[in-house]
């Protein structure tokens, strides 16, 4: 009879203190792994084949900066990052811009189809990208024929990627800011309506500011998987002018494992991580504000 109350004290105290300590240093481990992990990836970039192979974790003798000319060449990155910047500016911008709007009205809607309507974009994302590959190569294949043979005479499957981008993102936009808007308090808009102004005009002058975090979530998000979008790229642009920087590294691939430049190839890959990697640490906090901030909300 007395052992019952000393067991569970000490249950009590392993799960509210060794429980969470383990917890952080588990993800402080993970975090140092990737760090490092990043690091040694830009240090084999400056490093001769050679040095790649007989001493991977020790420093370069001399920094091979050729390495990035050879893989911006051999891999044909000048058209492919210009690709990447293009269509993941205009479809984050897009995602945003439309996503918007309809999170607000559904978090401010009182009609019952609201919450089905929003439990819809939740199921979007559960949807692998794997099981829409025939439908998305069939639909592409048909817009180009309409596009070739009745309206224009030409079509871009680049314009054919940025929508299908857009579209298959936009469950994830909706849902996170539906959250947010939820969070933010009614008492705003009612005062701009007594002001005065608008659905419209107490959206844009008043929600959007105020949802400044929710909307920097959802664009920073929604840039690093543009940018790293591989499978639908190879889907739909069949041309390697039309392809963007994953396509393009994975052609970098089959060049380099033949020709044995794996400096060449490390450098190709510091080109394609790099740049969302320093966009996560600078706006980093910003987007975990955003992400927390609509919780059971």
């Amino acid at each position: 009879m007395t052992t019952v109350p000393v067991r569970r004290p000490l249950a009590r105290l392993v799960g509210d203190l060794l429980l969470p300590r383990l917890t952080a240093v588990a993800l402080w481990a993970w975090v140092v792994f990737n760090l490092a992990l990043v690091g040694w990836v830009g240090l084999q970039s400056l490093k001769t084949s050679g040095e790649v192979w007989l001493s991977p974790f020790s420093l370069p003798a001399s920094a091979a900066w050729e390495n990035y000319d050879s893989a911006w060449q051999a891999g044909q990155f000048s058209i492919a990052a210009l690709n990447s910047v293009v269509l993941t500016a205009l479809g984050s911008l897009l995602i945003v811009v439309i996503a918007a709007p309809a999170a607000y009205a559904l978090s401010r809607s009182s009609r019952r189809i609201a919450g089905p309507i929003t439990g819809f974009f939740a199921a979007g994302l559960s949807i692998p990208l794997q099981t829409m590959a025939i439908p998305i190569v069939v639909a592409k294949l048909s817009v180009y024929t309409f596009m070739v043979d009745w309206v224009t005479g030409w079509w871009d499957n680049r314009i054919t990627l940025l929508v299908f981008e857009v579209v298959l993102s936009l469950p994830f936009a909706v849902f996170v800011l539906t959250g947010y808007f939820r969070s933010l308090p009614k008492e705003v808009e009612e005062a701009a309506e007594l002001d005065g102004a608008g659905p419209l005009t107490a959206f844009v002058r008043v929600i959007a500011p105020l949802a400044r975090p929710g909307l920097t979530t959802v664009l920073v998000l929604n840039v690093i998987g543009l940018w790293n979008s591989t499978l639908l790229v190879l889907l739909i642009t069949p041309l390697p002018e039309e392809r963007t920087l994953p396509a393009a590294l994975l052609n970098l691939y089959s060049t380099m494992q033949y020709s044995s430049d794996w400096g060449g190839l490390f450098a190709g890959i510091v080109i394609l991580i790099y740049p969302m990697v320093i966009l996560y640490i600078w706006l980093g906090r910003r987007v975990v504000e955003g992400m927390t901030a609509g919780i059971g909300k």
